[in-house]
């Protein structure tokens, strides 16, 4: 089966963008993308390269070809590094750069992600989680995508505060991609232990809004502090009662899709 990308949704032009997560987690924003399109027309590229150089070239094309750019890019997870990253090295494709639940930019904030992870989950999960971690770490894996799928279902079950049944698996997949979570996530990783991800910020030139949730086992103050130390024109913003995927979230919906219009209202 062909599956088209990007993904558009509502009339052109096409100034806004939603990055998807993983990496190789394709189809998880498509509810975002539906929502935001009675605001404007919205691309939802699907990132099909297998290491982080090709993924930032193909969102990049991807802008180009089919959107207006200057565009908003509206990043969730691994999806806000990567939008991250293209705003830093192509800032004319940029109008705005909205950063959702962004992994921590530092490493130092990695270990209590981790511990929080686990915490939330069974004996039998947390052995299940580090399991799976090691298998997908080996590139000859036989089964890789099944694992990547479960490892995504164990960190959601832990990630999450109180989703609406009705929304918590609203999604149109393209299948994990474990190939792409190999292949891009060493390169990621290795940036930011090297510091190399932060500075990329100093490149930025447009406003960024980065939205976290407080229950998010990524640390909102790994967010919060490094961008301020790099970005002239960040504002963070913190919802209650809020895991990683605030647009599922029963108590923080609402307040995460208003705060994300308000500013692809303001922003024309």
């Amino acid at each position: 089966m062909t599956i088209d990308n990007p993904r558009i949704y509502g009339p052109p032009p096409y100034r806004i963008a939603v990055i998807h997560g993983g990496p190789g987690a394709g189809g998880e924003m498509a509810p975002v993308a539906r929502e935001l399109a009675s605001v404007g027309g919205v691309l939802e590229p699907l990132q099909t390269a297998v290491t982080l150089e090709g993924q930032v070239r193909e969102l990049r094309a991807i802008v180009t070809d089919h959107g207006d750019p200057p565009v908003t890019l509206i990043g969730y997870s691994w999806g806000a590094w990567l939008a991250f990253i293209v705003a830093a090295r192509d800032p004319a494709l940029v109008r705005q750069l909205i950063l959702v639940s962004s992994g921590p930019f530092e490493e130092d904030y990695v270990a209590g992600m981790h511990a929080t992870r686990m915490s939330r989950l069974s004996d039998a999960e947390r052995a299940e989680f580090e399991r799976l971690l090691v298998e997908l770490a080996d590139p000859a894996a036989q089964g890789a995508d099944a694992r990547l799928a479960r490892l995504g279902a164990l960190a959601s079950r832990a990630d999450t505060f109180e989703a609406l049944p009705d929304l918590e698996h609203d999604r149109d997949p393209v299948g994990p991609q474990a190939e792409a979570f190999q292949g891009v996530w060493a390169t990621a990783s290795e940036m930011r232990r090297s510091g190399e991800l932060l500075r990329l910020g100093r490149q930025i030139t447009c406003p960024v809004i980065a939205i976290h949730g407080d229950h998010d086992p990524h640390p909102a103050e790994g967010v919060s502090k490094p961008l301020s130390a790099v970005l002239p024109d960040v504002r963070f913003v913190l919802l209650e009662k809020c895991g990683h995927k605030p647009w599922v979230e029963r108590h923080a919906r609402a307040a995460f899709y208003r705060i994300i219009t308000r500013a692809l209202t303001h922003d024309r």
